[in-house]
């Protein structure tokens, strides 16, 4: 049982939708903070946002993951 075992499964497949939105977009971040912009402060804002949405978007995916037998 985890922790999102209280929510209807439908619930859950939107959260997993929007786990693969972000690393999308996490994707797209760091193409952009690699390849197309050049000054360094924004760079680095963008791949830290683009690292943090990973995060986000693996740590509630392993979470679904974990409860989907329930």
């Amino acid at each position: 049982m985890g922790p999102l075992a209280h929510l209807p499964a439908l619930d859950v497949m939107w959260v997993s939708f929007y786990c693969i939105g972000f690393m999308i977009i996490s994707v797209g971040l760091i193409y952009l903070g690699r390849n197309k912009v050049s000054n360094v402060f924004l760079r680095t804002i963008v791949n830290l946002s683009a690292y943090i949405l990973f995060g986000l978007g693996t740590f509630l995916m392993v979470l679904i993951v974990a409860t989907w037998p329930a």
